[in-house]
């Protein structure tokens, strides 16, 4: 048995006013997790989409199983034993799970050969499902399941090829702490077989669990391959980053002020019940809770995406009726979308327009004609600001890195100069040296006087950020805690109740 299953020699790959990759080399071995770690834009997915067709490389080999290949699409990687989960889903939502899986590669009836074998391919999901102790009905349509579980379908999905190499593309970004603890399972019996497993992820403590290898691309470059044992936290963010980052949570002691914005029992029919809160002016209020419990439902209605059935919002004193998002910018609110490919950004607008979208009635003259030389300027003051990685301000946005086009959305709603800002998991699939640059960004607009109401899976972000903690579970708030009294047990704890049995002002 050789002892690489892959080799990537002298990668080179240049996109329009980028190189994305400069001459990397990356190897992989049988029966071994190798952590492919770095920042948003280093090149880490480009480096991958090389090796499974998506963007061929311009020039470098690739070796698999000691023979040279090329690798023209994703189909020709499949065949060679190769499979990639994605870090943006792409299911087909109207399909069921069963149909999904084996897409491209249904089982046919053999009499008639023209026609799907259902009743074969459901057996065949069932047993794949179960034998990954996933409990989901093969039958039941994609677009009626979370976000975590479409992922595990992914996953699912990418183990059925019976491929010898798997990668993983951010696979945790949408899991609950037990449902990480059964990918690993799953990851750990992939080992077992002999598979090579590809990790990308932004999550430290997650490559110190399940990596054997780490390898850290910076810029498009080759930083380092070691043994994960090698290695430790602050080595690796400042291998990523070339820098040594002393606070992930640069948390200022904001001025606390009156109350800007009050909900009194709010509610939304089978997804929020009884819902009561205040946030202050100058106030990071963190929302926490298990994926479920309703904390994206009540963001969504308050900024008008969804419909309240009964409740009050009051805004400075005053109620307020939010029937719309145009209702929620023009009281002053500003939301940041938990799924930026879903409902964030518009792939084939440029980087500037899809940061100017939620302000562009600002920038007409006569409601005619756009103010393009004020619209570059402030664009140029943001993209500077938040460190967006781009070649220009008219690049595709979909050409960016995930985190950059996280960056973009933050410009956008900062553009709009709200009084509350609402940021459903800012920080997702965002790099350690962006999370400190977004972290360093919240925490001043707090002290600005702005309200910001941040959503967050990541337990540390919430502790490091937050002046107040609410906790929900089952589309009710079941703890409203302060920042001195809060650990990571307690909220935990808090965010697994099924009733409200005790609130702490």
């Amino acid at each position: 048995m050789e002892e690489y299953i892959l080799e990537m020699k002298d990668i080179v790959r240049t996109f329009p006013g980028v190189r994305a990759l400069n001459g990397v080399d990356f190897r992989a071995k049988r029966g071994v997790v190798h952590a492919l770690m770095g920042e948003n834009g280093a090149g880490k997915s480009t480096l991958m989409k090389c090796l499974v067709g998506i963007n061929p490389p311009d020039s470098g080999e690739i070796w698999l199983k000691g023979k040279k290949v090329q690798i023209q699409n994703p189909n020709e990687a499949l065949k060679l034993g190769i499979a990639m989960i994605y870090q943006e889903l792409n299911p087909v939502a109207e399909r069921s799970v069963m149909e999904n899986i084996w897409l491209g590669r249904e089982p046919m009836l053999s009499k008639l050969p023209l026609f799907v074998d259902h009743k074969e391919m459901y057996k065949k999901t069932k047993e794949l499902l179960e034998n990954l102790e996933i409990n989901i009905e093969p039958k039941v349509k994609v677009k009626e399941l979370s976000v975590a579980k479409m992922q595990m379908i992914e996953i699912a999905k990418a183990i059925s090829y019976n491929a010898d190499i798997v990668i993983m593309d951010e696979p945790t970004s949408s899991l609950t702490p037990n449902e990480v603890e059964h990918l690993f399972s799953m990851i750990q019996k992939l080992k077992d077989r002999g598979v090579a497993v590809i990790y990308i992820t932004h999550k430290m403590e997650e490559i110190f669990n399940i990596a054997d290898e780490v390898t850290v691309l910076r810029d498009g470059n080759h930083i380092l391959t070691k043994p994960i044992s090698e290695m430790t936290i602050d080595s690796l963010i400042t291998a990523m980053v070339g820098r040594y980052l002393t606070d992930m949570f640069p948390k200022m002691q904001s001025q606390i002020g009156d109350v800007k914005l009050s909900v009194r029992h709010l509610e939304v029919p089978g997804l929020l019940h009884d819902i009561s809160f205040d946030v202050r002016k100058g106030e990071i209020l963190g929302v926490a809770g298990l994926v479920g419990a309703g904390r994206t439902e009540l963001m969504e209605t308050l900024f008008g995406l969804r419909r309240k059935s009964s409740g009050e919002i009051f805004i400075d004193g005053e109620k307020v009726e939010i029937r719309s998002p145009s209702d929620a910018i023009n009281t002053g609110i500003g939301f940041l979308t938990e799924d930026r490919r879903l409902n964030g950004i518009i792939p084939v607008l440029s980087v500037q327009m899809n940061i100017i979208l939620a302000n562009i009635k600002n920038y007409s003259k006569l409601k005619i004609f756009l103010d393009l030389k004020t619209m570059q300027n402030d664009c140029e003051k943001y993209k500077e600001r938040l460190k967006i990685r781009t070649p220009s301000l008219e690049a595709l946005i979909q050409n960016l890195s995930g985190g950059n086009q996280q960056k973009v959305l933050v410009a956008r709603w900062l553009l709009t100069n709200p009084d509350i800002l609402i940021l459903d998991e800012p920080t997702r699939g965002i790099d350690v040296g962006a999370k400190a640059e977004i972290h360093t960004i919240i925490t001043k607009l707090a002290c600005e006087g702005k309200s910001i109401i941040m959503v967050s899976s990541e337990m540390p972000e919430i502790l490091g950020m937050s002046d107040r903690i609410l906790v929900m579970s089952h589309g009710q708030i079941t703890a409203i805690l302060d920042r001195k009294d809060a650990n990571q047990e307690i909220i935990m704890r808090y965010a697994a109740a099924k009733t409200n049995a005790a609130i702490v002002a």
